[in-house]
């Protein structure tokens, strides 16, 4: 296993991260699994554990919780808080009361006195920085969080929130959390400059891009993966853009053979090849999965492979730009932009 150092703050992180999405009802993970994909991942080396409030209702978290029981110091734990729990117009976004309300009972889930890392999932347009910052500062100086990032925040908004931490003199997001793969390079062009400018440790998610780079994807099989039946349109043989990933996986996957490697482990060292990024965020269902791609924890990529991949997908580019989560609201609400 790698170790980097996560953006200015000196703490030590595994190159690969386990995320726990997957734990609980989203994928079907018992709690018994979830405790085997923990205990594997720590024997592995990864030491970050990613997880977030609205991961199943809350029952990632508990699950998270019971797994890390008794050995909580050695772990880099990291959670979030922001998007919609509940009916309730007010158990969301960005604001003092609700980021207070929601840790403490994500505190209380996880069975654990602080997080190393709390994180908001996605940026508030409803809510100034002043509000989120101020209230992240006073969570932090009461020890209940040791620092706070942002997760799939525009380009812009990062930017936006560093000035406003300063302006205001309040503690500052340390950690970005974006989305990331060969598939989808965009943020090569605009969140990684940026981050790289301000020194921000980066924990991508979805390096394996939803299932298609795990080698379950292939040109004449079925695609039966997990995620292909929670989201059948994002795998739809008709759609121009995922006819796009499927030819490029076909020529990854022949990169990836004549260097010996598998599709997985070609993923995720491209990712964390990037002098940008800390870790990759993996989010396996069962231990076999997180063995195969624990197969990539000490990958390196040489140049001509990295070459290969460029000619394959242009940097900076997305093949499937409609899955994009940091677009602009204006970009997807008319009436944002028309007088």
């Amino acid at each position: 296993m790698q170790y980097r150092t996560l953006g200015r703050t000196g703490v030590q992180v595994s190159s690969l991260a386990l995320g726990a999405m997957n734990f609980g009802r989203i994928g079907r993970t018992t709690q018994d699994e979830a405790t085997a994909i923990v205990d594997a991942a720590l024997e592995a080396g990864v030491n970050v554990i990613d997880t977030a409030d609205m991961y199943g209702d809350g029952e990632s978290e508990e699950m998270v919780g019971r797994a890390i029981a008794g050995r909580r110091d050695d772990i880099v734990l990291a959670t979030k808080a922001g998007l919609p729990i509940g009916e309730e117009r007010n158990h969301q976004g960005g604001s003092r009361r609700w980021l207070v309300t929601e840790l403490e009972a994500s505190l209380r889930r996880l069975g654990v006195d602080h997080v190393d890392l709390y994180q908001i999932h996605r940026w508030d347009p409803n809510t100034g920085d002043e509000e989120t910052l101020s209230a992240l500062t006073d969570l932090q100086r009461a020890g209940k969080i040791r620092y706070f990032g942002s997760s799939t925040f525009p380009a812009y908004r990062i930017v936006q929130a560093q000035w406003a931490a300063r302006e205001h003199r309040l503690s500052r997001y340390v950690t970005e959390q974006p989305s990331y793969s060969v598939l989808q390079r965009g943020i090569e062009a605009h969140v990684l400059p940026v981050t790289q400018e301000y020194d921000l440790g980066v924990l991508v998610w979805s390096p394996l891009a939803s299932g298609w780079l795990s080698g379950a994807v292939r040109e004449g099989r079925d695609i039966t993966t997990h995620r292909s039946a929670i989201l059948p349109e994002r795998f739809d043989m008709s759609i121009p853009a995922n006819r796009a990933r499927l030819d490029a996986v076909e020529r990854l996957a022949k990169v990836a053979e004549d260097a010996g490697l598998t599709l997985i482990q070609l993923a995720l060292g491209f990712v964390t090849a990037h002098p940008g990024v800390t870790s990759a965020l993996v989010g396996p269902r069962t231990v076999d999965h997180l063995h195969a791609q624990l197969a990539a924890a000490d990958t390196v990529l040489t140049a001509d492979v990295l070459d290969a991949i460029d000619e394959i997908v242009t940097p900076g580019t997305d093949l499937a730009p409609q899955e994009n989560h940091d677009t602009p609201p204006a970009l997807l609400t008319p009436t944002l932009r028309r007088r």
